[in-house]
């Protein structure tokens, strides 16, 4: 199905696979949310919705149902294994080491970000909006996993872009205060209001954990009509989800 998947670009191990939706996915949802919204608390019907998620899991084949989170924008990171049903632990990132694990992220602006192993024999996934990112979710995250930081991969999912981001003095704040060196990843627009890069603040934060191998970022939700964007659509945005999973085993 044309633009229904953007599919990661990073060198994980043969057994990991990645996968980002779009709302041009197999989907039932109706205007505005059309077609694949995955968020269950957006405004759209929970019965649509379970639908979209279970043809996600027919058309990719998983090997289970990805564990959704309860994103709160918060640093709680979730060790999770394979799990049939409707239990959505109250965190903001996840990490697995079970084989045949589907974690996943919801987001419609905020940064998801995906890592692994470079074994194979982990994965992590995190949900970092800018509050996130200020509070620690990927320190945390990174942290909860067993791979020493050489040993991870690291992917950023479709974002918010700078040019479409503009905040005030108190999200700068936010970094600055804690870290100079994040100052870069503002640009003055008017009097007290910055465009932010998000992506540049996470690859800023992956790397002071010791994690060097980072890949992704380039992507704009807000201009690209493939993606939800609640800074473009309100309220009414859907969800896409950022997904990693393991498949067979590791090397394989």
């Amino acid at each position: 199905m044309q633009d229904a998947w953007i599919v990661p670009d990073f060198p994980a191990p043969a057994n990991v696979r990645a996968m980002v939706t779009t709302r041009y996915g197999p989907g039932l949802s109706p205007p505005p949310y059309a077609r694949f919204n995955l968020g269950l608390r957006v405004g759209d019907e929970e019965q649509t919705v379970r639908a979209n998620r279970q043809s996600l899991v027919q058309a990719l084949d998983m090997p289970a149902e990805p564990r959704w989170l309860r994103q709160v924008h918060s640093t709680s990171v979730a060790e999770l294994g394979p799990l049939s049903g409707q239990v959505e632990p109250c965190a903001d990132a996840a990490v697995s080491r079970v084989p045949g694990t589907v974690l996943a992220i919801l987001t419609a602006d905020c940064l998801p970000l995906l890592l692994c192993g470079d074994d194979g024999g982990e994965i992590a996934a995190a949900h970092a909006g800018w509050r996130g990112l200020a509070a620690g979710i990927i320190e945390a995250t990174v942290q909860a996993m067993a791979s020493p930081p050489d040993r991870v991969l690291a992917w950023l999912g479709p974002c918010i872009g700078a040019p479409s981001y503009e905040v005030g003095d108190e999200v700068r704040a936010a970094f600055v205060d804690a870290d100079g060196g994040a100052h870069a990843a503002f640009t003055a627009t008017r009097p007290s209001h910055w465009q932010c890069d998000l992506a540049r603040l996470a690859r800023r934060r992956l790397a002071a954990t010791g994690v060097s191998r980072i890949h992704g970022g380039g992507f704009d939700t807000y201009t690209d009509p493939r993606l939800y964007s609640y800074r473009r659509d309100g309220k009414r945005s859907g969800r896409f989800a950022s997904l990693i999973w393991t498949h067979g085993e590791r090397g394989t």
